[in-house]
């Protein structure tokens, strides 16, 4: 085999990575925007000693479950790897990916059961984070999703699984900050204004809190400018704030966030609830989707903790420990990121919840010198995972339940593996599907400590 080869394949899995895999005479092959059961023909693009990557040149035979994608940037736009297959396959190829990782890594007999599905699979995502960039020679700025693998910009004027009034406030920010001698970013050479736009939308209110991430350290009257204008424009947008990013990072924003107009805060509701959520802070992108596990959280707590003490770690603007605090004695929340557990702070004060005790401290120097115990501890980490120490001290801590959180079933399986070779039992894994048309899923986790 070599590079430029076309062969004719059938496509028998899906990669964790959302990739369809053929295996001609056993060796792995990986093909983009496939579906299991296709028959394709095929290119190579790539090739290494253990594996190639392809892209189709025809599809010869396609798969009962391949449909037409409903968005037409679907093949160009990396936000949606899987809108060409029926939603509920979708689901169940992500019960697969959860399943292989379980299996694989976290080498556990536990059956996956089917993901809970979204309440939307379009206008589901209310956190946009759009790159920004200008064109050469007409000098307009572009702004929208990478193409897959690289970090060409695609133009989007209309996504439909963001609300709508999030493409009209992109819209009038592509046309209206050239007008004010703002220009699109420049990676390659760390040049030009606009890096990022991002907004934060509400589905309880349907405001939109606006985000400019601007090449600079400092605000300028230009950018001042552009942040009342769109605050004036659209009745829509609750606030404008300036986000100051001038390093050679891929980061999207910093922690330098300055409010320009209007209030710096959306808010959100998740089971009668009401959070406060800030430029800067974390929060589900499909809050509908998050209400479903945070409901599925409080039931499995209310059914078999009476009157708990819960710890709430990596906890974000408390949004689990909020949703519970009414069924638990006490909650004890830690969050080490300073405007998120201010945000909670407001929210708690405003949902009159008297119950909950915030830490503004790293989690695992919080867990070090807690010596309270716990009857229940929610993990909610980033991507990567709790450390072995976090784990080994959540063990210490709990005396019943730990329910982790996690939006990356490898890391999940690795962290589940570590805990049951310390004694524990996982009872139960239920994904949930966040990001509808993607390979990502979300999964809680019940162990028994």
């Amino acid at each position: 085999m070599q590079i430029n080869d076309e062969l004719i394949v059938t496509i028998e899995k899906l990669s964790n990575l959302g990739l369809g895999i053929a295996k001609p005479d056993g060796f792995v092959i990986f093909v983009e925007n496939s579906c299991p059961q296709d028959v394709v023909k095929i290119k190579i693009t790539k090739l290494t000693k253990n594996f190639a990557t392809a892209k189709i040149l025809e599809i010869i035979t396609p798969s009962n479950n391949r449909i037409s994608p409903f968005c037409p940037m679907q093949k160009i736009c990396g936000a949606c790897q899987l809108q060409f297959i029926d939603y509920d396959y979708q689901l169940e190829l992500k019960r697969e990916i959860v399943q292989d990782a379980i299996t694989k890594i976290g080498q556990l007999d536990i059956k996956i059961p089917k993901p809970e599905p979204s309440p939307q699979i379009k206008a589901f995502r209310h956190k946009i984070q759009y790159p920004v960039c200008q064109t050469k020679v007409s000098k307009r700025l572009l702004a929208g999703y990478y193409k897959p693998q690289t970090h060409e910009i695609v133009n989007i004027k209309y996504c439909p699984i963001q609300p709508e009034i999030c493409d009209r406030i992109i819209d009038y920010i592509r046309v209206t900050a050239p007008e004010y001698g703002i220009s699109g970013y420049d990676e390659k050479h760390h040049a030009g204004d606009l890096r990022h736009i991002v907004i934060r939308n509400s589905a309880a209110t349907g405001k939109n809190l606006v985000v400019l991430v601007v090449n600079s350290n400092q605000k300028s009257t230009n950018y001042k400018n552009l942040a009342l204008s769109i605050y004036e424009h659209f009745a829509e947008v609750s606030g404008v704030c300036l986000n100051y990013n001038n390093k050679k990072t891929n980061v999207i924003m910093s922690e330098n966030t300055e409010c320009i107009c209007g209030k710096p805060v959306i808010e959100e509701k998740i089971l009668g609830k009401t959070f406060y959520v800030g430029a800067n802070t974390f929060f589900q992108v499909n809050p509908k989707s998050a209400e479903n596990i945070f409901r599925y959280v409080k039931n499995y707590i209310a059914d078999n903790l009476n009157n708990p003490v819960v710890l709430d770690a990596y906890a974000g603007i408390t949004a689990f420990g909020i949703c519970v605090a009414d069924i638990c004695e006490k909650v004890v929340s830690v969050e080490e990121n300073t405007e998120s557990c201010s945000l909670a702070e407001k929210s708690i004060e405003l949902n009159d919840i008297n119950n909950v005790e915030i830490h503004n401290e790293d989690a695992a120097k919080f867990f070090a010198k807690e010596q309270r115990k716990f009857d229940a501890v929610i993990l909610d980490p980033p991507r990567k995972g709790c450390s072995t120490e976090s784990l080994d001290e959540a063990v210490r801590l709990c005396k019943n339940t730990i329910i982790y959180v996690s939006c990356n079933p490898a890391t999940l399986a690795r962290d589940l593996k570590y805990l049951t070779e310390k004694g524990c039992r996982v009872q139960s894994i239920q994904p949930f599907d966040m990001f509808c048309h993607s390979f990502h899923i979300e999964n809680v986790a019940i162990i028994q400590v």
